[in-house]
């Protein structure tokens, strides 16, 4: 969501015609985009921003603007405690930040902008350039979240939960893929949490169900072209067995779900206010399995949550084993202002927490490479996203280039494109050969590399590497 807020600034600011610039000296406008799901990053915001105190000395016409969640959590106490400061915007204000600039450009004191729009949902729509397009890109369907897990920030820096109308969504996906895109991930705090009144209503009056389902007949049947649809972050409490069903009916979703379980044992999960057991995570994620075989899961783990034993973690450990994980996002718990855990004693040990991850990616390492091994030797469906990282090959090289791309299960697979051959935005037909440490390496199959059409030139951008440029009028 943070990736996809910074795309949207960016586009506004272009269209009141702001230019990047390379480096901070050269900028009319820096812009900070912010998370505040752990506190390091505002640690890092602080560092960042103070750095550029000397700068605002010397220019003290350049304009610096926090935006995102710190932004929103903070409002007027950043503005106090970092005096250069310009502008701070939340995340429901972004269309709004070309005229707060403008503003500063006339000599407007410093502001902070951070209101919801509840009454009035408001979701920036992609304005998508043709060949400037991610091969893979993110829509918004909803913003906010009402969970209200006690751990977590985001009720509070994003507000409840709005869902922007479906037909908005499939015309935005519609305009990305004749733009050049080939896979959507739909975003939402709880994207499989989705409603709207205009689509066929949940199938039971379980209230884990929601209208997400739906949504995603109505994308695979409104845009023939897409290759591939993803979604993040899905709740396990509405990975219900309805969508199980549409894993099952629809082949342009991909074989890959992320669902978060945040710990495996029911005494954390419950401190947690996850309103989930082991047990159900456990069936959800096999009844998705079941309708999709060869299905791969990820998830999200907190270690060090207050109070959590010895024997809470070998819990959770033993989940990760079980479900077999191919790949998992860990962090050590973090208090986060405003939210419920504040009032419980964090009382794990902070070399203790660093000790349970280690092991948690221990084990998650072990498990995923295995999973690697297992794909050696077979033929593999490749969308190829981008040049491989560090990839800058000469231009008159008659080498091939290395690009990669992911499966349909989320694999990265790096191969070796000819020259001349236009891979970007292919989906091809690769060979594994070797498993890397987190990812395969393949090769073409003869017939894939026959079908390659010409290079062209592009500007394919990378989805989730792009980050906010420094501005210049």
């Amino acid at each position: 969501m943070n990736a996809h807020d910074s795309e949207r600034m960016d586009e506004v600011l272009r269209s009141q015609g702001w230019n990047a610039v390379e480096n901070a000296s050269g900028a009319d406008l820096i812009v900070f985009n912010t998370c505040s799901v752990r506190e390091k990053a505002e640690q890092k915001l602080r560092s960042e921003v103070g750095k550029l105190a000397p700068l605002k000395r010397s220019r003290p016409d350049i304009i610096i603007a926090v935006a995102g969640c710190v932004a929103q959590q903070e409002g007027d106490a950043l503005l106090k405690r970092i005096t250069h400061l310009d502008i701070v915007i939340g995340p429901d204000n972004i269309a709004e930040l070309p005229a707060l600039v403008r503003a500063q450009v006339g000599g407007a004191p410093a502001i902070s902008r951070a209101v919801f729009d509840i009454s009035s949902p408001y979701f920036l729509t992609a304005n998508p350039e043709p060949g400037r397009v991610p091969v893979s890109t993110f829509v918004t369907t909803m913003k906010g979240c009402d969970e209200r897990c006690s751990f977590c920030v985001v009720p509070y820096t994003r507000g409840p939960e709005r869902y922007r109308p479906a037909t908005e969504i499939v015309a935005e996906i519609e305009r990305l893929v004749d733009s050049g895109a080939r896979e959507i991930v739909l975003l939402g705090q709880t994207v499989d949490s989705y409603r709207d009144a205009s689509l066929p209503p949940p199938v039971s009056d379980d209230p884990d169900e929601s209208q997400f389902p739906s949504l995603l007949r109505l994308i695979a049947n409104s845009v023939p072209k897409l290759s591939r649809l993803r979604y993040t972050s899905p709740h396990p409490r509405h990975a219900t067995a309805s969508l199980a069903a549409v894993h099952g009916e629809l082949d342009v979703l991909a074989q890959h779900v992320h669902l978060p379980v945040q710990s495996g044992s029911d005494r954390i999960l419950k401190r947690m206010i996850r309103r989930y057991t082991r047990a159900e995570f456990v069936a959800r994620a096999e009844r998705l399995r079941s309708a999709r075989p060869g299905m791969t899961l990820s998830t999200d783990i907190i270690v060090g949550f207050p109070g959590e034993t010895d024997d809470d973690f070998e819990q959770t450990l033993s989940l990760v084993r079980e479900i077999g994980f191919t790949s998992l996002y860990g962090f050590s718990f973090s208090p986060r202002p405003l939210t419920p855990a504040l009032r419980l004693h964090d009382d794990v040990p902070k070399e203790l927490k660093r000790e349970r991850l280690a092991r948690l990616f221990a084990v998650a390492e072990e498990i995923g490479q295995a999973h690697l091994k297992t794909l050696v030797g077979t033929r593999q469906q490749v969308l190829v996203e981008r040049s491989s990282k560090g990839e800058r090959p000469a231009e008159n090289s008659d080498g091939p280039r290395r690009f990669e791309g992911r499966t349909a299960r989320n694999e990265i697979v790096h191969i070796s494109i000819p020259q001349g051959s236009g891979a970007l935005g292919e989906v091809v037909d690769v060979d594994i050969v070797e498993a890397n440490k987190h990812s395969l390496e393949g090769v073409l199959t003869e017939s894939a590399r026959e079908r390659l059409p010409a290079d062209r030139p592009t500007t394919w951008m990378r989805r989730g590497r792009v980050s906010l440029p420094i501005m210049s009028a």
